[in-house]
C-alpha cells in the first residue's frame, strides 16, 4: 500500500478571458467538474470562480496525473458547455492553466480563498490574481506567453 496526499489548486480561464460563465448557472458547471473528478477518483475540496475563470482545490490519486486530470476536466466541460444553452457564448478554455501544490495544512486557507472569489475580484483583475498566484509560488512567468490564447 502506498500513501499519497497531493493537493492542487488549479486555475484555468475561458478562451481570451471571455465572461461566459454566468453566476446563475455556474453551479451546474461545478457539478459537472465534481462528477468528472469523482470518475477519476479525485476529491474536490472546493470549486469556485468568476465568469471568466475557475478555481478547483482537489486531491488526486496516484493513478491520475495532474495533466491527465486537467485535460479530462477541460475537455469534458468544454463539450458540455458548448452543448448547454445556458452558456451560449462559451467558445472554449484558454490553453494554459496553473496547478499549484499545497500541503493538507493549507487546505482551509485555499478553500477560504476560493470561497471569497466574488469579493476578491471587486478589487483585483484575473490577470493580477493569476500573476500573484504564480509569483507567490515561485513560478517564473514568460511574458510572451502569459494569458495568450
Amino acid at each position: 500500500m502506498s500513501y499519497i496526499q497531493s493537493i492542487y489548486h488549479i486555475v484555468f480561464r475561458t478562451y481570451k478571458s471571455e465572461q461566459t460563465i454566468s453566476a446563475e448557472h455556474e453551479r451546474e458547471l461545478y457539478a459537472v467538474i465534481m462528477e468528472q473528478t469523482n470518475n477519476l477518483h479525485g476529491k474536490i475540496y472546493r470549486i469556485g470562480g468568476m465568469p471568466d475563470h475557475v478555481h478547483i482545490l482537489v486531491s488526486l490519486p496516484a493513478t491520475t496525473s495532474l495533466a491527465q486530470y486537467v485535460q479530462a476536466v477541460k475537455t469534458f466541460t468544454s463539450k458540455w458547455l458548448k452543448a448547454n444553452p445556458a452558456f451560449p457564448h462559451f467558445c472554449g478554455w484558454g490553453h494554459e492553466y496553473a496547478a499549484l501544490s499545497y500541503s493538507i495544512h493549507d487546505k482551509d486557507k485555499i478553500v477560504n480563498y476560493i470561497k471569497g472569489q466574488k469579493e476578491h475580484h471587486k478589487r483585483v483583475s484575473f490577470a493580477e490574481e493569476y500573476r500573484a498566484l504564480l509569483v507567490d509560488c515561485g513560478i517564473a512567468i514568460r511574458e510572451e506567453y502569459f494569458l495568450k490564447d
